[in-house]
C-alpha cells in the first residue's frame, strides 16, 4: 500500500493547505508521496523538506513586497508573482529550502503543470529541486493572462489547475491507493463557467487547446470533487476542506487574511489529525 497526499492549488488560498500540512509534519505524519498543483506544489514541497511554518513565514514577510507580487511586477516582468524573486531569491537567500533534505527524504514528490500546446497536464517528479526543476514549480503556479509560458524541458507550460486541478486520479493510476486530498474550497462550491472565455481565446489565440481547456475547467473541475468524494466514500481517500469560503483573494497582501487562512488550515488539520493516522494505518 502507498499512502499519498494531495494538493489542490487556488493561489493564495493554498495557504489553508499549508496549515493543514504544518499540522501534519508537526505531528508525524508521514506519505510515501505527494503531487502538488500550483500553490499546491510550491507551499507543499516543504512537506519533503521538512520545513513547517516556512511557507506562511515567507508569504507573511514579502505579501506586501513588489518583487514578490503585484502590478508593478506584472508590468515590469510580465508575471504577477515575480519569477527571480520567488523562486530564486527567497528559496536561495531569504528563508532558505532544504534541498539537501529534499534529495535525501524517499518521499516522492510531482507537480502538475498544463503544456500550453496540448491542453493536457504534465505531470513531473522532483528529484533535486534545483535550477532546471523549479522552472517546474513556477510553470504550476503561473496563471494564465497574468503570466508568460514557462519553458521546462522541451515544454511550454503555465498553471496546472487548468488541466488537472485534484491528481487525485493520476496518482492513483501510478500506485498511491490511499490518499489524503486537501481542497481549497468548501464542500458546496461548484464551479461555473468562465464568463470571460472571448477575452481568454483573444489573448491565448496562440494556444487554442490551451483556451479549449480552460473552457472546459469547470466541467472537470466539477467532475474532480465528485471523484475524490466517491474515493472517500469508498474508504480510498480522506479529504480534508475548509468549512466555508476561504477569506483571502488569488492575489492577497493583506497579511492578517493571510494568517487567518493559514489559522483555517491549523484547525482542520487538527480536527481530522486522529482521523487521519487511523485512514493511514489501515492495511
Amino acid at each position: 500500500m502507498r499512502r499519498g497526499l494531495v494538493m489542490e492549488g487556488g493561489a493564495m488560498r493554498g495557504m489553508f493547505t499549508a496549515g493543514v500540512t504544518d499540522v501534519f509534519m508537526e505531528s508525524g505524519i508521514e506519505f510515501d508521496g505527494a503531487i502538488g498543483v500550483s500553490a499546491g506544489a510550491c507551499f507543499g514541497c516543504n512537506y519533503v523538506t521538512k520545513q513547517p511554518g516556512r511557507a506562511i513565514r515567507y508569504n507573511l514577510r514579502f505579501c506586501r513586497d513588489p518583487r514578490y507580487s503585484g502590478v508593478r511586477t506584472f508590468l515590469r516582468t510580465g508575471d504577477l508573482y515575480g519569477a527571480e524573486f520567488c523562486y530564486r531569491t527567497i528559496p536561495e537567500k531569504l528563508d532558505p529550502f532544504d534541498y539537501e533534505m529534499f534529495e535525501k527524504n524517499p518521499m516522492e514528490f510531482y507537480v502538475v503543470c498544463t503544456d500550453v500546446a496540448t491542453g493536457e497536464p504534465v505531470y513531473h517528479r522532483m528529484v533535486h529541486a534545483r535550477a532546471g526543476e523549479m522552472e517546474y514549480l513556477q510553470a504550476s503556479a503561473s496563471m494564465p493572462l497574468v503570466s508568460r509560458p514557462v519553458r521546462a524541458g522541451d515544454k511550454l507550460l503555465l498553471d496546472g489547475g487548468m488541466s488537472d486541478s485534484i491528481p487525485l486520479k493520476y496518482f492513483e493510476s501510478i500506485g498511491y491507493d490511499r490518499n489524503v486530498v486537501i481542497l481549497t474550497r468548501p464542500a458546496d462550491y461548484v464551479k461555473e463557467a468562465n464568463g470571460m472565455m472571448l477575452l481568454i481565446r483573444l489573448a491565448l489565440h496562440r494556444y487554442p487547446k490551451l483556451a479549449d481547456a480552460m473552457a472546459h475547467r469547470h466541467e472537470v473541475y466539477n467532475a474532480q470533487t465528485a471523484y475524490a468524494r466517491e474515493r472517500a466514500r469508498a474508504g480510498a481517500a480522506l479529504v480534508i476542506e475548509p468549512k466555508a469560503a476561504l477569506p483571502v483573494s488569488r492575489v492577497e497582501h493583506d497579511a492578517a487574511k493571510l494568517r487567518a487562512c493559514y489559522e483555517m488550515g491549523r484547525e482542520a488539520g487538527r480536527e481530522r489529525l486522529g482521523e487521519v493516522r487511523a485512514f493511514l494505518a489501515e492495511d
